[in-house]
């Protein structure tokens, strides 16, 4: 079996990689960073409903989106392997829609045994306007979860 962990660089994506590696039994590990081209996280915002953005792009040409994510990916791995994960493979994903979505699209593609992500500990409220990828992964994927939570500092309050 796999265990696929969601990895954005953020400090509680770091937490989540080093708690799986210290608490999880040694099986193979995906590192998954998704990411989505500029132009798709354009029409996103409001104002891109009013002008359209086409971009065409070569089949060989990659995103610098896409770069950076196998770029951040494989920084991942490198700290899964370095935490002591023996098996540890990068993933950079495209996403058609949300950054969730694709995290369970993955998991279950790879069958995964286990999906590991940070939290970044936003209160209700935020949470609830912004939207919580891994409350998301948690109801959306018909798999085991773990979701760390972010780290204390030493007086105990949240990074």
């Amino acid at each position: 079996m796999t265990v696929l962990i969601a990895f954005d660089g953020s400090d509680d994506s770091r937490a989540a990689v080093e708690y799986a590696a210290r608490h999880l039994r040694p099986e193979p590990a995906v590192i998954l960073s998704v990411w989505e081209p500029l132009v798709a996280q354009i029409t996103w915002a409001p104002i891109a409903a009013a002008a359209p953005v086409v971009m065409q792009t070569r089949d060989r040409e990659k995103f610098e989106e896409e770069k950076q994510a196998e770029r951040l990916a494989s920084k991942g791995a490198e700290l899964a392997a370095a935490a002591g994960l023996p098996d540890v493979t990068p993933r950079a994903e495209r996403s058609g829609g949300p950054i969730w979505a694709a995290i369970v699209d993955v998991a279950e593609e790879l069958d995964a045994s286990l999906v590991v992500t940070g939290s970044r500990g936003l209160s209700r409220a935020r949470s609830v306007l912004l939207g919580s990828t891994s409350t998301r992964v948690l109801h959306h994927v018909q798999r085991p979860v773990l979701i760390v939570p972010p780290a204390k500092d030493a007086d105990g309050a949240e990074d």
